[in-house]
């Protein structure tokens, strides 16, 4: 196993480590799928946890990001990245595999505790090993078809997770034996060896010589992405979005399972929808965020994102019914196909946006800056929740016809609801901070809707014969771009950004 760096990088060895990125992209996904999201807030909730619990078990990954200050030393002074990677991640996925321990302590404080310290050590390790991987990648992969190839890694990750969380929520609700609880123990080990198997991956991938630092000390380069005016921005943007997104999305599978009822297996089923989608629309994405722009894709999924995260306060009024566990699927269904296209162009604008031979520096300050922002926003949604546990606002129309009087209860926002009607109010000062980003041209919203609605035509016309008929037959897709085409709108503004990355 060769871990120091190569001195040649050929065509045929990028092509080699793509292949081996995407292959590590799936089985990572499937250790966080095992372990992380949604199961460690079931496990979480099974311990006996409450809201600042919760918001704490979130807000440790976003904290842990600090830890990439003093990462940046080490890995200019070693030099050797891929070394880094592999050691510290694998050993963040050793202390997963000791997490199976933890269901078989009988003191539930104590479970809690050692919980968040091996929450909070495995994020640090994960953060180093990040900052050490963001570098590499950066130097190593070509800026053309980052949309496509990053599309691809994300579509395999996403698959392979959908089908972990799914089985690890039906282990948990099927578990024949008592305590219930024990049936995490199986979910973290399985979640270790898929880490395993991703560490392997990843000592594939070749690494370049790492570039030799231009600027002066550490905090000097590190000071670099602050000066620069364009990049500045797009920092305070994803600072708000960290802000506005972990303020209630931690809470929401606690708002599932505690205040509507639904089981961790229901609430899978629920992750998962929201995960098919975002897979099956990541290509999409990649092919408007090379052919468009990236902010384009984010002046439309955004919108949408928050959208949702406010719609989910309605599906229970004016109390639970039949179409809420419906309607709480086409929400995530749009969750999922926007937080595809937020994920990609947000990863995308930051590789674009950093110069060559200084991606480890600017890449951190992503980093940073996230986390500084967003791991305030669960700890204080966390302690918000819980000082608004019996909290209750509630909007009534009233009639009268004479007599008796008549109530009609309109809406009422009950503890968690509270942090979703926050977050999506949050969503307008984003898309504030977004206006203010410079990234080429710029691209319409209804650009990038029309082409999406095309990518999308297109698709099912080569995935179904049935589809691919009647294509030939209407020509639907041929009318869509005879309508675009003619536009000297969208003549300007898709032909300038064709030849861009």
């Amino acid at each position: 196993m060769r871990l120091r760096p190569d001195e040649n990088v050929s065509l045929t060895d990028l092509a080699r480590g793509q292949h081996a990125l995407v292959r590590d992209a799936a089985w990572a996904s499937l250790t966080g799928s095992l372990y992380g999201g949604v199961i460690l807030v079931g496990f979480a909730l099974a311990l006996g946890a409450g809201p600042f619990h919760i918001g704490l078990l979130a807000a440790i990954p976003l904290i842990a990001q600090a830890v990439q200050l003093p990462a940046i030393a080490l890995v200019e002074r070693i030099r050797q990245r891929r070394k880094i990677a592999v050691l510290v991640i694998t050993g963040a996925r050793v202390l997963i595999l000791s997490l199976a321990c933890l269901p078989f302590l009988t003191d539930t404080p104590t479970q809690l505790t050692w919980l968040v310290v091996a929450q909070f050590t495995i994020a640090a390790l994960g953060s180093v090993g990040a900052c050490s991987l963001n570098s590499w990648l950066h130097q190593l992969l070509p800026r053309e078809g980052l949309g496509a190839f990053f599309a691809k890694r994300l579509f395999w990750a996403t698959a392979v997770a959908c089908v972990g969380t799914l089985a690890a929520g039906q282990l948990v609700d099927h578990w024949p034996f008592e305590p219930k609880v024990q049936a995490y123990s199986v979910s973290f080990a399985a979640a270790a060896v898929a880490g395993f198997v991703s560490s392997w991956y990843l000592t594939r991938v070749p690494e370049p010589q790492m570039h030799v630092p231009s600027h002066g000390s550490m905090l000097a380069r590190l000071r670099l992405p602050f000066s620069d005016g364009n990049f500045r921005n797009f920092l305070f943007f994803m600072a708000s979005w960290n802000v506005a997104s972990n303020f209630a999305a931690p809470f929401l599978t606690v708002y599932l399972m505690r205040h509507l009822g639904y089981p961790l297996g229901t609430v899978t089923t629920l992750w998962v929808t929201s995960q098919v989608a975002n897979a099956l629309t990541l290509y999409l994405w990649g092919r408007l965020s090379d052919r468009l722009s990236n902010k384009a894709v984010l002046s439309v999924a955004m919108p949408a994102w928050f959208a949702c995260v406010l719609a989910i306060v309605f599906t229970a009024e004016p109390q639970q019914h039949t179409f809420t566990l419906p309607l709480l699927y086409l929400l995530h269904l749009v969750m999922g196909t926007a937080s595809g296209g937020i994920g990609l162009a947000n990863g995308n604008i930051g590789l674009k946006l950093a110069p060559q031979g200084q991606g480890t520096a600017y890449l951190a300050a992503i980093s940073l800056t996230g986390s500084l922002a967003g791991g305030l926003a669960p700890l204080v949604a966390g302690g918000l929740a819980q000082w608004l546990e019996t909290a209750q606002l509630s909007i009534v129309v009233q009639w009268a016809l004479q007599r008796p009087l008549h109530e009609l209860s309109v809406f009422t926002f009950t503890h968690y609801e509270f942090l979703f009607v926050i977050s999506a109010a949050m969503g307008l000062y984003v898309l504030h901070r977004l206006s203010r980003v410079q990234e080429g041209p710029e691209v319409s919203e209804r650009v990038v809707v029309q082409q999406f609605a095309l990518e999308a035509m297109r698709s099912v016309n080569n995935l179904s014969s049935v589809g691919g008929m009647l294509g030939n037959l209407m020509s639907f897709g041929r009318l869509f771009d005879r309508r675009l085409y003619p536009r000297a709108e969208y003549r300007e503004e898709v032909r300038p950004s064709e030849g861009r990355a």
